[in-house]
């Protein structure tokens, strides 16, 4: 009987094995189910066995469980149907997975990009018609939470469309988190009001101002060393920034398009605004009444 791993993000595998296994005529809900503290083999022995009426299954969630290779053998070498959910599997387990089952991996999305496509699809898929702002406005809300978008999607499907970002908006009832590399885009770009906005909300999410400021100071770090980089070499691609820098490919594109605006004495004129900010933090002025003041003298 088969072992059958299923990986990468939550949501998607467990959707992609409830299907799977409805397709080959079990039923996932009726299935005995095994948590991550759960599993041991004494805890999988009774529910690896075919039943009075022929095959049987388990679903064995290994998220934070400690499967060393005897339980796996234990698992691979089962007379019944073994759903394993594994998000990220090591090496070894995959490699065990491919040579004594199936492995049916899905898609995880990694950028907030990847989470808007992913929105769009599901929603054609439901034949719900969500425009792109909207979907734009549940990848910004939810992130990587694809359930929590999934059932914001399913309540859509219950009022008359189009979906707009605004009727989306009032349904969900949520803002979405502050992004910091906006708040500071915002700021170059001459937009205070953005910019404050987007500050405002990061500390109502519960982030600290002394780490707001320590962000600000490391992505203008960055910005200062691109304004540089642009200076020197005229024109700069993200990947050959991001490999100057030593950081990833998105900080590295959110720096250049702030450099890009900026020129030598004014990313020097910032840096001393953030260096006034950051000591008047220190002497015990209200950290937030500062950081909005130097969101707003950046936007100068």
């Amino acid at each position: 009987m088969p072992l059958i791993a299923f990986t990468g993000h939550p949501f998607l595998a467990e959707e992609t094995l409830r299907r799977t296994l409805s397709q080959r005529g079990l039923s996932a809900p009726e299935l005995p189910r095994l948590a991550a503290e759960e599993v041991s083999a004494e805890g999988l022995r009774p529910h690896l066995s075919p039943g009075l009426f022929g095959d049987g299954g388990v679903i064995v969630d290994l998220a934070g469980a400690k499967a060393d290779k005897a339980l796996l053998d234990l698992l691979a070498g089962a007379p019944v149907t073994v759903a394993v959910l594994d998000e990220a599997p090591n090496a070894t387990r995959l490699k065990l997975y491919e040579a004594r089952g199936e492995v049916i991996p899905t898609a995880s999305p990694a950028r907030p990009g990847d989470v808007i496509g992913w929105v769009i699809a599901r929603a054609r898929a439901m034949r719900l018609p969500l425009d792109k702002d909207a979907a734009g406005y549940l990848a910004e809300v939810f992130g990587l939470d694809l359930a929590g978008i999934a059932s914001e999607l399913t309540k859509l499907e219950l009022l008359y469309g189009p979906h707009t970002r605004e009727q989306v908006s009032r349904v969900v009832g949520r803002e979405p988190p502050g992004d910091s590399f906006a708040m500071l885009g915002a700021a170059t770009a001459g937009r205070p009001g953005e910019a404050v906005t987007q500050l405002r909300r990061l500390m109502l999410s519960g982030e600290d101002p002394f780490r707001l400021l320590g962000a600000v100071v490391w992505q203008y770090s960055l910005v200062a060393r691109c304004v540089a980089l642009l200076q020197e070499e005229g024109r700069v691609t993200e990947t050959a920034a991001a490999q100057r820098l030593g950081v990833k490919p998105f900080p590295a594109k959110k720096a250049l398009e702030v450099a890009r605006r900026l020129n030598e004495g004014k990313i020097r004129a910032h840096l001393g605004r953030i260096l006034d900010a950051d000591l008047a933090m220190k002497r015990g002025l209200d950290p937030s009444v500062t950081l909005e003041r130097l969101i707003v003298q950046l936007s100068l």
